[in-house]
């Protein structure tokens, strides 16, 4: 248990809402991403909804991992350490994390090493939209919107005192994580007080960390490694049997705030967020990797008998590690009624400070900077013209930069401005969404190989709703967006680049792909028209929903492996083609029977994917076809299910990428609650995790060849809520 079990005590966050079903929570749940308080029954499309405790057994170290196993979202790991959501396809900046409607601003967006800074353990729910209602947030997010919400700064008045607190321990990763949360007030004055700490050792895995057949034709497929210069053979990433070396972490997170209500409905707010956070990446990982010791051959032989061991060995090697900090300051007003017109009025403001140190053993190899500030002011109102909706703007101000040695990316202030429009109306038994966003984009680099570009994108998308009866709902939604380009997909390797003529000498690797990737500052905003349909079903304790969508992009921005190398490193190339994705989406659940006290359920989930360039070949770094399915007995205070996820073969890897083999995650878990007093509760759980041991690798990843998913584990802990 080491420190963590005192530290939960006094700083992490538990779950405090009583078990509800699953359909209740689906069909009660109020969208808190739509500013217009829409339920989740009233959009045309999937809107994914974890919360209560749901989200308490799906939430893990990652918001990807949390998410990968949903209709439609996959896992994009790079080790354990990373894990970014993939939704129907989309990674990146076509899939939007937010913290409470504020963007996420720290840069994992930037690098696939680089992870997402919102803690799932902490999140009271977490909201994932498509359609029209991601113009809120930016005309690029095609995939949709991740939307992880807190109590930070609390919306509604609190009278009393409420918290909890939680431990848990993980076999696989040896993690020990504790969780809390404290909330009072007065009825006008009202506070929150949460956080977690988490510690874990390396991964157990089966097998062999890296698939040294796969990275073999991997090197077959950019034409095989030649001697070098100096007459030998490049030296090989030392492999490791039953964990992978060097994803140990540790995760420490503090959120503190409060509001004062006023009015009816009416409050104001503000709240400070803490987080520091180091991981190391697996070997094989980072571009500098030939520093070969023996420290393997005794970790191997030490492993199995005491995995709590000090990981003296990575003082003998130079190992790369990531060391995170993040501040975030949050302010937000909510006017509730404030005129005849308005309904609400709500106003955000967030200041964010952003920087970690890409480790090389002691030494800082680069350093990454973001400062952000972002604001929205959003007006929701009832009665023009008939039609219910938001209007707002958002801007955002973004400073970034990387320095050191391996800074590929130069230093790039970013401005962005959007005005959002979101109406509905209702006719008969149709329910009818139109939204509309302009974005300015600004992207000005420090470099004598770019200069100042900017972007004008505009976007507009259109759904329709029709109760066909009270079982059934079609809908269909169809929209237009533009995305303008990034400062990496602009600027990498700039510095490179001369009179627009490369100069290979000046190239910079990027360590988290072990490739040079170069920009391209005369790229265009890319734009995409995209069409869902979905039929939904339910009847009392039942429900399905089937989905159906087609992108169709041009100029789509994505990295292309050139096949060319320099030095022994592959040269990726960012460009524009038209692509074309396609894919099917089914989510359910189903009441078989009342068994004894309580209910037994069974949900279905399958997706599948297809993506192809014009020019290049298929999409890479795409999901398989996956299904799986989930039987559930929840009563008044015991809860337990057995799950399967069934993933097929990545054969359609992309150029130059190498194909994944599918595999088959059994777990199973149960939960158990008890009053200790008259308004407290004391819950123990357990799951038994990826039970038949099998090797996961996940085609999303960059890093598949080198790091598996856990292997067996066994997952428990115990909750206290009062």
């Amino acid at each position: 248990m080491k420190r963590l079990l005192c530290v939960a005590v006094a700083a992490a966050s538990a779950q405090m809402a009583a078990s509800v079903s699953a359909e209740d929570d689906r069909m009660e749940h109020v969208l808190v991403t739509t500013p217009i308080q829409r339920r989740e029954a009233d959009t045309a499309l999937p809107v994914t909804i974890l919360t209560g405790e749901d989200l308490r057994r799906a939430a893990a170290t990652t918001i990807g991992e949390t998410l990968g196993s949903q209709a439609g979202i996959a896992n994009a790991s790079f080790g354990p350490g990373v894990g970014r959501p993939v939704i129907r396809g989309q990674q990146g900046p076509r899939a939007i994390t937010l913290q409470n409607n504020i963007l996420s601003a720290d840069v994992s967006g930037l690098s696939p090493d680089h992870s997402v800074t919102v803690e799932a353990m902490l999140a009271d729910s977490v909201e994932v939209l498509r359609g029209p209602a991601t113009l809120l947030y930016g005309g690029g997010a095609i995939g949709g919107v991740v939307n992880v919400i807190d109590n930070r700064i609390p919306r509604q008045a609190i009278d009393g005192i409420e918290g909890g607190i939680e431990y848990r321990y993980d076999e696989a990763s040896d993690m020990d994580a504790g969780v809390g949360r404290i909330e009072g007030g007065n009825g006008k004055f009202s506070f929150h007080l949460s956080g977690t700490t988490r510690e874990t050792d390396d991964l157990d895995i089966p097998g062999m960390a890296i698939d040294e057949r796969a990275v073999e034709e991997q090197e077959e497929l950019l034409g095989g490694h030649d001697e070098d210069e100096h007459g030998h053979d490049e030296e090989e990433t030392e492999n490791t049997d039953g964990f992978i070396a060097n994803t140990d972490s540790e995760t420490d997170v503090i959120n503190a705030g409060f509001s004062f209500a006023f009015g009816e409905g009416s409050f104001a707010g503000f709240s400070v967020s803490h987080l520091e956070s180091e991981y190391g990446l697996p070997p094989g990982a980072h571009a500098h990797h030939e520093h070969e010791d023996e420290h393997d051959e005794d970790h191997d032989e030490d492993h199995d008998e005491d995995h709590d061991e000090d990981h003296d060995h990575e003082e003998e090697e130079e190992v790369v590690r990531l060391d995170m900090e993040q501040t975030r300051y949050d302010a937000m007003l909510h006017l509730q009624n404030p005129t005849e017109w308005a309904e609400a009025i709500r106003a955000f403001v967030t200041y964010t400070d952003y920087t970690h140190d890409e480790l090389e053993g002691s030494e800082v190899g680069t350093q990454f900077n973001r400062e952000t500030w972002e604001s929205r002011l959003e007006l929701v109102h009832d009665g023009f013209f008939g039609t219910h909706g938001v209007i707002g703007l958002q801007a955002r101000a973004d400073e970034f930069e990387a320095v050191g040695e391996e800074g590929y990316v130069p230093q790039t202030d970013s401005t962005d401005f959007g005005l959002f429009v979101l109406e509905d109306w209702h006719s008969g038994d149709w329910l009818y969404e139109v939204g509309a966003r302009v974005d300015y984009a600004e992207r000005d680099p420090d470099s004598l190989g770019a200069s100042e570009e900017d972007f004008t994108a505009f976007s507009v998308s259109g759904s329709a709703l029709w109760n066909i009866d009270d079982t059934w709902q079609l809908g269909f939604a169809l929209s237009r967006s533009e995305r303008a380009p990034l400062a990496e997909e602009l600027f990498s390797n700039a510095d490179a680049r001369i009179n627009g003529v490369i100069d290979e000498e000046e190239l910079v690797a990027h360590p988290a792909t072990g490739a040079i990737e170069i920009g391209d500052p005369d790229l265009d905003e890319e734009v995409s028209l995209n069409l869902d349909v979905s039929l939904h079903w339910h009847v009392e304790r039942s429900w399905a929903e089937l989905s159906v969508f087609y992108n169709s992009f041009e100029d789509y921005i994505f990295l292309l492996n050139s096949g060319e190398e320099v030095d022994e490193t592959p040269v990726y190339l960012y460009e524009q083609d038209d692509a074309e994705f396609f894919g099917l989406e089914l989510d359910s659940s189903f009441h078989l029977a009342d068994i004894g006290p309580g209910s037994l359920d069974l949900g279905v989930r399958a997706d599948y994917i297809t993506a192809e360039f014009d020019d290049a070949g298929d999409v890479p770094r795409l999901p398989p076809f996956r299904v799986g399915g989930q039987l559930s007995w929840s009563g008044e205070n015991f809860h337990t299910y057995v799950s399967v996820l069934n993933a097929g073969d990545q054969d359609d890897p992309g150029d130059f990428e190498t194909e994944t083999d599918g595999w088959t995650r059994w777990d199973i878990g149960a939960d158990y609650s008890f009053q200790v007093a008259d308004a407290s509760e004391l819950l123990v759980f357990v799951k038994w995790k990826n039970i038949g041991d099998d090797e996961i690798r996940l085609s999303t990843s960059f890093l598949r060849n080198f790091a598996p998913e856990a292997g067996e584990s066994i997952e428990a802990g115990i909750r206290y809520t009062f």
